[in-house]
């Protein structure tokens, strides 16, 4: 399994919450492919279970789902007014190309601003001049009349994503960046390490979740039922003034975020699981965030969240992390959930 090329594959897929289908099933077709059961519970989360489910006290998540837009209203010229659905910025994707997920077929459209040639106070771009660019000064244009797109089933509700033209990776020197490596990055190291685990002897379920960026929903859903006593959830490491990481290929550790203290004896054990694969690590303490794990445990749905992520600068933007992350993300994941499993 080549990391880059998987990640290509995933980042060129939409899959906003609640319509992750595609990469879903992109997912599956790589566990087919490695011999691995699977099956998709009613919230569209993906698991596959490794050993005795009876007998597996950690859950591994990895999120389906990327930042995206949605509808809000239709104006009477086509137009589409749009708003954020998980954290995207407006200027953080800029103008461009984007695709409006009708439920008959992709129709395309670009992210407008306006002119510039203007000094009117009613022109968006005169207004984010003195302020912060918001959703309410762009628009999507869409070239289709209001009726048009009503017959299509566009409607308040549908998902805007990112278009195909802008999911292309670039490489530079050792790192790569591209749109929606968080969460994509991490689902090659969650497939990497079932394939590492898949002939050891190990209980865990491992879960592929929908809609993490907007509230951790599918992993609430997942875990209210099964209540493990670990979460492991993979994720991303951002890089910020008050939580610096390095862009290199060393995995980092969350110790806290906007929801949940991982126990400093889980910090220890992930130090001790690195050490014995002669593997370094990078501790955070964010100061804004939130993971599968976190979620769950500020629910009181696992005793003890971790959060392991891949050094990413320019989060929910145009990404930029290591190459070499993704496999090592994969062989501490594993280390850690044989250790873990074996613990029972």
């Amino acid at each position: 399994m080549n990391p880059m090329e998987l990640l290509q594959e995933f980042v060129s897929i939409a899959g906003p919450p609640g319509k992750e289908e595609r990469v879903r099933a992109a997912v599956a077709a790589h566990l087919d492919r490695l011999g691995l059961p699977h099956h998709t519970d009613k919230k569209g989360n993906l698991i596959v279970t490794l050993g005795d489910p009876a007998k597996s006290n950690v859950v591994v998540t990895a999120h389906l789902d990327e930042i995206a837009m949605i509808v809000r209203t239709i104006r009477p010229d086509g137009r589409l007014r749009v708003g954020s659905l998980g954290g995207l910025l407006p200027w953080k994707l800029g103008e461009g190309p984007v695709s409006i997920l009708a439920p008959n077929g992709d129709i395309e459209g670009v992210l407008s601003v306006g002119s510039i040639h203007t000094d009117s106070v009613l022109s968006p771009v005169t207004q984010a001049k003195v302020s912060t660019l918001t959703w309410d000064m762009m628009n999507v244009v869409t070239g289709l009349s209001r009726e048009a797109l009503e017959g299509l089933g566009v409607r308040p509700g549908t998902r805007v994503v990112v278009a195909p033209s802008r999911r292309t990776l670039t490489t530079i020197g050792p790192l790569v960046a591209g749109y929606f490596l968080d969460d994509r990055a991490d689902v090659v190291s969650w497939l990497l390490a079932l394939n590492d685990l898949k002939n050891r002897n190990v209980n865990a379920t491992f879960v592929a979740t929908v809609a993490e960026e907007v509230g951790g929903e599918g992993a609430l859903y997942y875990l209210h039922e099964h209540r493990p006593d670990y979460c492991i959830a993979l994720e991303l490491g951002p890089k910020t003034p008050d939580a610096e990481v390095d862009l290199t290929d060393v995995p980092t550790v969350w110790t806290s975020d906007a929801y949940a203290t991982m126990q400093d004896a889980d910090g220890e054990l992930v130090r001790e699981v690195a050490d014995s694969i002669g593997m370094g690590l990078q501790f955070q303490h964010l100061s804004r965030g939130g993971s599968d794990a976190s979620c769950a445990a500020s629910h009181g749905l696992c005793a003890r969240p971790i959060t392991l992520g891949l050094a990413m600068e320019n989060t929910h933007g145009y990404e930029i992390m290591h190459a070499g992350a993704m496999a090592n993300l994969a062989a501490l994941t594993a280390a850690l959930v044989e250790r873990i499993s074996s613990a029972i």
